[in-house]
């Protein structure tokens, strides 16, 4: 499990990729569409992805297998049902506090 995205979310994306580059002066890793715009974190340790998909705010990790990763916690409370991604799949889920996380794999990218 590894941190990849601090996943935010935007009604507007021109102004959330300018706020992100211009006034926090993150450098654009890439994009997808007109929906998603990714930029990387100083050192490079992870990305902020700002997206206009509607989920909440919140980390995302890689792990190898969603379907794996979730028999092996069934304690965990899905928050926001699985779905589909380029090359893989993303599930919401929620912590303490309802605080939601995710985790998400790519085995096909």
């Amino acid at each position: 499990m590894r941190l990849t995205y601090w996943y935010w979310p935007a009604t507007d994306l021109a102004a959330a990729v300018a706020f992100h580059r211009d006034q926090l002066g993150l450098l654009e890793a890439w994009r997808e569409g007109s929906e998603t715009v990714a930029f990387w974190l100083p050192g490079r340790v992870a990305q902020v992805m700002v997206s206009t998909t509607d989920q909440p705010a919140g980390p995302m990790y890689l792990v190898d297998d969603v379907g794996e990763w979730l028999l092996q916690h069934p304690d965990v409370v899905v928050g926001v049902e699985r779905y589909d991604i380029p090359g893989g799949s993303v599930v919401g889920l929620t912590g303490p506090d309802d605080n939601v996380f995710y985790v998400f794999d790519q085995p096909d990218a």
